[in-house]
């Protein structure tokens, strides 16, 4: 009998369903076992998968890793365990850009377990209507305590999704997305009247939440009145209630973009792994609709397959957390997957920090933040 090995992040979330699945397996004695560890979420956004999968069979990962991880070649390609027919399949039935995050340079490198991207979250007894745009979250960060997700990456990807709700997303690594040169990144006229924006919000964010990462703002939330509302967290269905309620993340102007970078995680396999049918029959199962609609969100996950985001019964258990939320999520962001993209994103966060603490002005910082992505391409890409 093969047991395998899998790494996971240390939150009901990511690891209870995984956990249930893989005791489910043993209690039916079907010859399969798999003994999941987990770490926290900093682990999660920042630890190399390469180290990983030389410790870990099966990869629970976020699609920025990706560019390093296929430079050290440490993932298996899926298309080559699963074939393009089931691929296809799961690629229709994922909901928003979650499936299409994790393929990369002509292969499939994990499969969308879990989706999230980031939401606004309110107390409707201090925040009855969701602000429509970011005029309204202005507005309501002066009668109201309003908090930014700010801690760790949050801050960069915070910037990303705002500017996406102004029609400017930010440049991937080969030139897909906005701005006329790779150097730009973003426009002026749109980064400065954002980090302006994020500034003026969080001047009156209350005591400590810039430095909280989604997990502790939400419990935050949940546990006391210090936030009523937050504009844009990554929405985690475990915190959903009649005293907390998620809706879409605010657009520039009414009917506009949800501006929202997305998140969630990825299920990829080790290149050192021994892929056996009994771990392909284990994947196929998490991946199913009905799986993915049913024993997912009763352990405590949050699928990754649309029919489960619009499904009534997931919908009523949840508080409407999913249909709530579905507009942003097809509207998301995908962050660049190139080597060296996560270095930048913590650098770029701790920049967007020092603006927004007022502690740089907007526009040197937007030099910095430029200067740091040319400096994080790899030495092949054309820099024009």
């Amino acid at each position: 009998m093969n047991t395998y090995r899998g790494i996971t992040w240390d939150h009901p979330r990511g690891k209870n369903a995984l956990l249930a699945a893989a005791r489910e397996e043993q209690r039916r004695d079907t010859g399969f076992r798999l003994e999941w560890s987990a770490h926290s979420l900093e682990g999660f956004e920042s630890h190399p998968v390469d180290d990983l999968a030389r410790r870990y069979d099966l990869i629970v990962l976020d699609h920025p890793h990706l560019g390093e991880a296929v430079e050290h070649q440490s993932l298996t390609p899926l298309d080559t365990v699963f074939g393009l027919e089931r691929l296809e399949q799961w690629s229709r039935q994922a909901v928003g850009p979650t499936f299409d995050s994790y393929y990369l340079n002509g292969h499939q490198w994990a499969l969308p377990l879990d989706a999230a991207t980031q939401v606004a979250v309110r107390k409707p007894d201090r925040v009855p209507d969701a602000p429509v745009t970011w005029n309204d979250v202005e507005d309501i960060s002066t009668k109201v305590p309003t908090a930014l997700s700010l801690a760790g990456p949050h801050a960069f990807l915070t910037f990303a999704s705002i500017c996406a709700a102004y029609g400017a997303p930010l440049r991937d690594a080969y030139g897909a997305d906005a701005g006329d040169s790779m150097t730009e990144l973003v426009a002026d006229d749109t980064a400065i009247p954002v980090l302006e924006l994020m500034r003026s919000i969080s001047s009156r964010a209350p005591e400590g939440s810039l430095t909280q990462n989604p997990i502790s703002l939400l419990q935050r939330m949940t546990d006391t009145d210090d936030i009523a509302f937050c504009p844009l967290v990554y929405g985690y269905v475990n915190y959903s209630s009649p005293s907390l309620r998620f809706s879409d993340a605010p657009s520039a102007v009414a009917g506009g973009r949800h501006g929202s970078t997305i998140g969630g995680t990825g299920l990829a396999i080790s290149a050192r792994t021994q892929v056996t049918p009994a771990l392909i029959r284990h994947v196929e199962w998490l991946m199913s609709a009905s799986t993915q609609r049913s024993f997912i969100p009763q352990h405590d996950g949050q699928p990754s397959s649309r029919g489960a985001w619009v499904d009534d019964e997931v919908n009523r258990a949840s508080d409407g957390f999913y249909r709530s939320t579905l507009a942003t999520i097809e509207d998301s962001w995908v962050r660049p997957r190139f080597p060296g993209y996560i270095s930048f994103q913590s650098s770029a966060s701790a920049i967007i920090r020092a603006v927004v603490a007022g502690h740089e002005r907007a526009e040197s910082g937007l030099a910095s933040l430029r200067a740091g992505f040319v400096n994080a391409l790899p030495v092949t890409t054309e820099r024009v």
